[in-house]
């Protein structure tokens, strides 16, 4: 999938392996491993596939976003743009659900 940042820091986490822009370095990991998930999925299907994502659509004022699991504590929020065949997901970014 093609992949597009709103915030420019969590660009950097991912492209730059000396940054963290404040984050744990395992949160930094998990991150990184799944932008690379994200990049080879066809479309978000594969993500409901594989259920340890917990890719799920949110609600209310956030309905038009989803979101995916990073660890126990964090999920990345992304939201979906696009037709079927030229998908986007935009990275939102990373939040503290507790």
């Amino acid at each position: 999938m093609e992949v597009d940042f709103v915030n420019g820091e969590l660009e950097r986490v991912e492209a730059d392996p000396t940054y963290t822009a404040g984050l744990s370095q395992a949160l930094v990991k998990v991150f990184r491993k799944r932008m690379q998930q994200i990049r080879a999925a066809v479309d978000e299907r594969d993500f409901y596939a594989l259920k340890s994502l917990r890719f799920e659509k949110l609600s209310g004022a956030r309905r038009h976003q989803h979101s995916m699991r990073l660890n126990d504590q964090y999920r990345v929020i992304v939201e979906l743009r696009g037709k079927a065949s030229n998908k986007v997901i935009r990275i939102i970014g990373i939040e503290d659900y507790h």
